[in-house]
């Protein structure tokens, strides 16, 4: 048996500390602890991968889900689709020129689902929308000039107040206001309706 100053090898070829742990034994514990710090490496960045896969699931869920009388108003390719919609339309009963919808605006990395309004009037058709801090209410010319500014509202607005025609590109519709009774000559502004800070 060969002595060393801190180890000695036994016949069987095993390496003995002086102080009776075997070498087989220290090298398993070095790989528990080499394996230990590698998972915690990991689960530092793993909570962020688990947090995006659980959203991604989420949200395919949801896109799953889609109401049965969503009506797709447009699509788009940026980095993925985005898909914005109108389902759960509703007559106000006191007033047949109110209506009420929800919107699906789904993209990539979220799906959002505001409730918003709409006046169908012929002197007076607006969108109403808000966000936390406001009431938007957007006066718009049904038939008029649409623009990269106001397609949407022309769109949603379209689609609530003539559902026939949900989907159809509002730069179109000129003679169709016309023949429901626009001017298809209104001004456009927008009033902002400031909510107080809670």
């Amino acid at each position: 048996m060969v002595e060393g100053n801190r180890c000695r090898l036994s016949q069987d070829g095993v390496g003995t500390w002086q102080h009776g742990v075997s070498l087989s034994s220290y090298l398993m514990r070095a790989a528990y602890w080499i394996t230990s710090l590698s998972l915690l490496a990991i689960s530092a960045v793993q909570p962020g991968l688990a947090e995006l896969s659980l959203r991604e699931k989420v949200l395919e869920q949801m896109r799953a889900a889609r109401p049965a009388d969503l009506v797709v108003l447009e699509t788009r390719e940026l980095g993925g689709t985005s898909l914005l919609g109108i389902f759960a339309i509703q007559v106000d009963a006191a007033d047949p020129d109110l209506r009420s919808y929800k919107l699906w605006r789904e993209s990539p990395e979220n799906l959002i689902i505001p409730t918003e309004s709409v006046r169908c009037s012929r002197t007076e058709p607006m969108r109403v929308t808000r966000d936390q801090t406001a009431i938007y209410l957007d006066r718009l010319n049904p038939g008029g000039s649409i623009t990269s500014a106001n397609r949407e509202h022309h769109l949603v607005w379209w689609a609530a107040c003539e559902p026939e025609l949900a989907g159809e590109d509002p730069s179109l519709l000129t003679e169709k206001a016309k023949a429901l009774g626009f001017s298809t000559l209104q001004n456009e502004s927008q009033e902002i309706l400031r909510l107080p800070m809670q």
